[in-house]
Formats: C-alpha cells, structure tokens, sequence
C-alpha cells in the first residue's frame, strides 16, 4: 500500500461502511433519502478530520459522527412534524423484484419498528438504535448522544418498553407474513368483506399519510370493519397492484393510471394484521422504483 493516496484509502474503508452507516441513519430519521444525505455529509467530515489527525478506525469514528448529524437533522425535523397534515409515517424502502436498482437492506430495520421508534424522543430513539440495533457500547452511545453512559442507560431502558408496546408480540417469520398478508389481498379482490375482517386484529389499525398534498384519511381508521370497508374501498378502484418487498417484509404498490398511487405495508402479529400503513405522499414515493417492463 505503499505510495497509495489516503484519500483512497479512506474512501475504501468508508465505502465498506456505507451500507451499514445508511441504516443507522435511516432508523435514527425514518428517511431513507435524508439518511443518504447524512452519510454523503459524513464523508466530507471524515476527509477533513483525517487531514487534521489521522482516523485509525473508521467504522467507529463514522458511526458516531453519523449518528450525531442524524440526531441532530431528527431533532430539526420533529419541528416539522408537528404541523404535519395529518398523521406522519416514515419514508419506505421498496424493493420491486427484478429491479435493475435495488436498494440493499436488512430486515433489521422493519417498517412497524419505525412506526413505533416514531413514539420516542428524538434522544431516547437514537440511543435505542445505536445500542439495541447496532450493538454500540453505552460509553459510544454516550459520545454521540452527547449525554453520560447512565444517562444514555435510562434512555434506552424507556425506549424499549415503548418500541416494546409499539410491535409485535409474536415473532411471524417471512413465511407466515406472506401467507396471511396473501389471503388479505386474495379477501379484497374477490370483495369478500367478511374475509378480510376475519384476518384483522381487533385492534387493527389503518394509517394513511399524504402530507396534505395528495387525499388521504386525516385520522387513523380503527376497527377491523371500518379497516375492512376502507381497504376494500381502495381495491375497488381501477389500478394495478403489485407484490413487493418493504423493508423486507412483504407488501405492495398500488398505481393508478400509470401512476404511483400508495405502498402499503403491513403489520402480522401471530395470524392476524395489527397495522396496516399506506404512504400516499408523493415526495416518500420518489425513490420507489418502476417496476420492470417485459
């Protein structure tokens, strides 16, 4: 390696680090397209540190710069949030198969897990991510929380019994979420009402977030009949769904007239749905992929 350019060097480490660095951002801001832009910055960050002082260990410091910038972009945005038109849902990521551009990402990062990170502060959240996800040592949580190793403890502590009361309460493997998600959709296109109530929680509930741009329900639909009758109402209209893959569960998109019109996600606890979240506006769906012509 002699003779090599640092900045190569640090360019290929950080490459590495990319992929994981985007999802500690993204489950940190619930964007994928600001967490991109936070990593983009930290580069720039990691190239003039390095000039200064040399970064030994990349991964670490990148870690928690990124973290640092996303808690900060989060804390920013939740300002935003608040006059949000109706009710705010977090920004997918959709992998339509056979795509030519997919975005890689695990399933450590699944879309009822943001919904319910969306209940914590913007601290709590960011210290549960780094320690519960990403397996980060308090006394690193601490660096990038810019709060104290116990203080960063009871942060996560708190956080856990929300995203604990916020998910799942039985772990549904791939399988299982396919098969009920399947007859769901088989329900609604055959109009069989009954159906689709029977493989609803009792405490279903149907969220829709168009950002006062596009229509959208302003409220959460509650009850596994007004959830029924409003999906089924969305079946009935003329357009193409299509099977995809959100953040690595099962889901689908709807397009009307060509045009994207929702991703819908779905929540499986044991053998019924609890939630059902379609994002509907329209700058959450540009990064969704078209799906390939034959």
């Amino acid at each position: 390696m002699a003779g090599r350019p640092v900045t190569d060097l640090l360019a290929a480490a950080y490459d590495a680090e990319r992929p994981r660095l985007v999802r500690v951002a993204y489950a940190i801001l619930g964007s994928h397209a600001e967490a991109e832009d936070v990593v983009a910055d930290c580069w720039l960050r990691l190239v003039g540190a390095d000039e200064r002082e040399s970064v030994r260990d990349v991964a670490a410091w990148a870690t928690v710069t990124v973290a640092r910038a996303a808690l900060d972009v989060l804390r920013s945005a939740r300002v935003r949030r608040e006059s949000y038109v109706g009710p705010w849902l977090p920004e997918p990521v959709v992998v339509v198969p056979d795509a030519a551009d997919r975005v890689s990402l695990d399933d450590s990062v699944r879309y009822a897990l943001l919904v319910a990170l969306e209940r914590l502060t913007p601290a709590e959240r960011t210290a549960w991510v780094l320690h519960d996800i990403f397996e980060m040592p308090f006394d690193e949580v601490a660096e990038a929380v810019g709060r104290t190793p116990v203080a960063v403890r009871q942060l996560a502590r708190r956080a856990r019994q929300h995203v604990a009361d916020g998910t799942p309460r039985v772990a549904v493997d791939a399988g299982t979420h396919d098969r009920v998600v399947g007859a769901f959709l088989g329900a609604a296109a055959g109009g069989d009402l009954a159906g689709l109530v029977r493989l609803l929680d009792p405490s279903v509930v149907l969220t829709s977030d168009g950002g006062g741009v596009v229509n959208a329900a302003r409220r959460p639909v509650l009850g596994p009949d007004r959830v029924a009758r409003f999906f089924a109402g969305v079946a009935r209209k003329e357009g193409q769904v299509e099977i995809v893959e959100i953040n690595g569960r099962t889901g689908l998109t709807f397009r009307v007239g060509g045009r994207l019109h929702s991703v819908v996600s779905f929540t499986v606890d044991g053998e019924q749905i609890t939630r059902i979240d379609m994002v509907l506006a329209p700058d959450k769906l540009a990064g969704v992929p078209s799906a390939p012509t034959a």
